[in-house]
This record gives C-alpha cells, sequence and structure tokens, in this order.
C-alpha cells in the first residue's frame, strides 16, 4: 500500500517559486509493475524530483521528457517495456510495461486545480482528479468502488483516467494492552497512522510504546478530537465499557471504514444490548467486528494482531 506522500504539494511548491513543474503518473501498467497505478513523480524545470512512477529504471527518461513538457507547455504520453530477460536488472520483478502520462503545471494541469487538489488533501477530503476527452476536473461525487478500493485507472472510455487522492490511512487504537504493542509497529508498516488512546499512564508510556503516538484522554474525547473520517480505522481492545463505549458511540455515528471491538461473544452480546438500550440500531450495530479480527485460530497477543490488522485490510479493500 502506497503511504500518503506529498507530491502536488511539492510540485505546486516548485511552480510558485517560479522554476516550472510537471507531475508524472502512472496511468497503466501491464505484467510486473514495482509502482502502482496512480503513483506520481514531481518534475522541476530545474531538474529536482520527488516520488517515483518505477523502481528507478525509467525516472531518467521520464525526467527528460517532463523537462521538454515544462518547456512546450504540451502533455506528453510515455510508454515504457521491460523484457524478461532485462527486468531484474532495471528493477522489474519480471517483464513488464508501463505507460505514464506527463502534465507540465499551468498548461495541461490548470493552476487552480493543483491547488484545489492540494487544499483537499490538507484537510482529508478524498477526491478525484479526472482527465480525459472533457478535459481534467476534480470530483468529490461517484466513483465509490474506487476510492473505497484506491483504485486509480481508466474508465471503461479508455480514454477518461481517474486519479484517486485519498486521506492516509489512520488507525485509533483505545487500550494500551500488549495486542496494542503488536498491533500499532504492524498497522505502521502496513502504511496506517496509528494513535493510541488510553488514560491510564502506566499503560499507554513511552517505555511501552516507544516514539508512538499517545493520547492520555478519555477515549470518547481522545477520539473526537483525533477526528474520524472514511478513512479511519478504530479498534477497542480495554475490555472496559467505561472506556470502550464511549468511543464506539461516536465511531457509530460516524463513517469510519472499520470499527473492532476485543472481547467473547458474549461480551459482545452484552456490549449491543448496552448500546441497542442508547438508541443504535441493529444496522449501526452490524458494523462493530465482535470478536474482533479474522477467525484464524490466533494465539497470544502478536498472532491476534495480525488477525485484526488482517480483517482491517479485508474490510478497507473488499467492503464489510
Amino acid at each position: 500500500m502506497d503511504r500518503f506522500d506529498d507530491i502536488p504539494e511539492i510540485a505546486l511548491a516548485w511552480y510558485r517559486e517560479g522554476k516550472g513543474a510537471a507531475l508524472a503518473t502512472v496511468v497503466e501498467t501491464w505484467g510486473s509493475a514495482p509502482r502502482r497505478v496512480g503513483s506520481q513523480l514531481a518534475i522541476s524545470g530545474e531538474g529536482q524530483i520527488a516520488g517515483s512512477v518505477s523502481g528507478g529504471c525509467v525516472e531518467g527518461a521520464v525526467v527528460a521528457e517532463a523537462l521538454d513538457a515544462v518547456e512546450t507547455g504540451k502533455p506528453v504520453i510515455l510508454e515504457y517495456g521491460v523484457s524478461d530477460g532485462d527486468a531484474f536488472a532495471v528493477g522489474l520483478a519480471c517483464g513488464g510495461t508501463i505507460r505514464v502520462l506527463v502534465e507540465p503545471v499551468g498548461f495541461v494541469m490548470p493552476l487552480h486545480l493543483l491547488e484545489e487538489l492540494v487544499s483537499a488533501r490538507a484537510a482529508r477530503k478524498p477526491v478525484a482528479y479526472v482527465t480525459g476527452p472533457a478535459g481534467r476536473a476534480l470530483v468529490r461525487d461517484g466513483h465509490e468502488t474506487r476510492f473505497r478500493m484506491d483504485r486509480s485507472g481508466f474508465e471503461e472510455d479508455g480514454e477518461t483516467f481517474i486519479a484517486i487522492h485519498n486521506p492516509p490511512l489512520r488507525l485509533i487504537v483505545v487500550g494500551a494492552v500488549h495486542i496494542a504493542q503488536a498491533l500499532v509497529p504492524m498497522a505502521r508498516i502496513a502504511g496506517f497512522d496509528p494513535v493510541l488512546i488510553d488514560p491510564r499512564e502506566s499503560f499507554a508510556s513511552e517505555a511501552r510504546f516507544p516514539g508512538e503516538k499517545l493520547v492520555h484522554d478519555w477515549p470518547d474525547e481522545g477520539v473526537r478530537d483525533f477526528g474520524l473520517d472514511s478513512r479511519t480505522a478504530l479498534v477497542l481492545l480495554t475490555h472496559d465499557p467505561k472506556l470502550d463505549d464511549p468511543a464506539l458511540e461516536q465511531a457509530l455515528a460516524s463513517n469510519v471504514f472499520y470499527i473492532g471491538a476485543l472481547g467473547s461473544t458474549r461480551t459482545h452480546a452484552k456490549r449491543r444490548e448496552r448500546l441497542s438500550a442508547k438508541g443504535f440500531t441493529t444496522t449501526q450495530l452490524a458494523r462493530i467486528s465482535g470478536p474482533v479480527g479474522l477467525d484464524i485460530g490466533a494465539a497470544g497477543p502478536s498472532e491476534i494482531a495480525v488477525a485484526i490488522l488482517a480483517e482491517m485490510i479485508q474490510v478497507l479493500r473488499q467492503g464489510a
């Protein structure tokens, strides 16, 4: 999974500095490709680069074409193929082909669209950059499947390209228990930006969670302050209704993509009863994964963390 990056922001900064800039975007791949469709490379008119569109094998050629595009103000579509025999030497696991769209900023990509895109990303608002025969535009509605699956690509007409710009994935963990000690670093490796909420400072300590973001507020306050949106997962690990339930209530009123709560089937049934008494519907309560995680026969905190992370990704990519 690609991490959230600042490639559009860098391109905008270079343009504002008077250097000129272009954005190169992977629009299609065949065979093996080290970067997924939608990956970007920013190139300044002075030859500076940020990001990548391959494993390093075609960046030099893309930069040369991008510098020409900045000069002429015209877009260009580039295609690079690598044979099976040469693939390993240039960073492809096996033979593959990539197609890259290069758009000079201020010409093909209007400055106001890039500024609007950067603003949307800063506000954690999902947005799609659409380019094709009808021109270029930013859209926030439609393309639900693409947004959910982080899937940029061509539409059925083969000419309209949709570049999905989703906010970075986040994970809120309530309860600084042993499972959290395994889950938080695993989630970070998988591309999530985790935060751990627990008012018990002896649990949520730097010694137990070195380098992690720790919040010692009550969970409902911490969750509310951190924010809940469609790119956020919430996992509750305390077993304590005083800590879990207020955060659950916040999550059920939001559009977080995943809610998981630790506890046995019996514990979860009691949890549903409490929340139902507070007015939450059966449909809302069905959003809670409890017992949390895929049923893989996990034993011990680390394996339970694997099961939780796997279920989070399954829901993210395939839906509940």
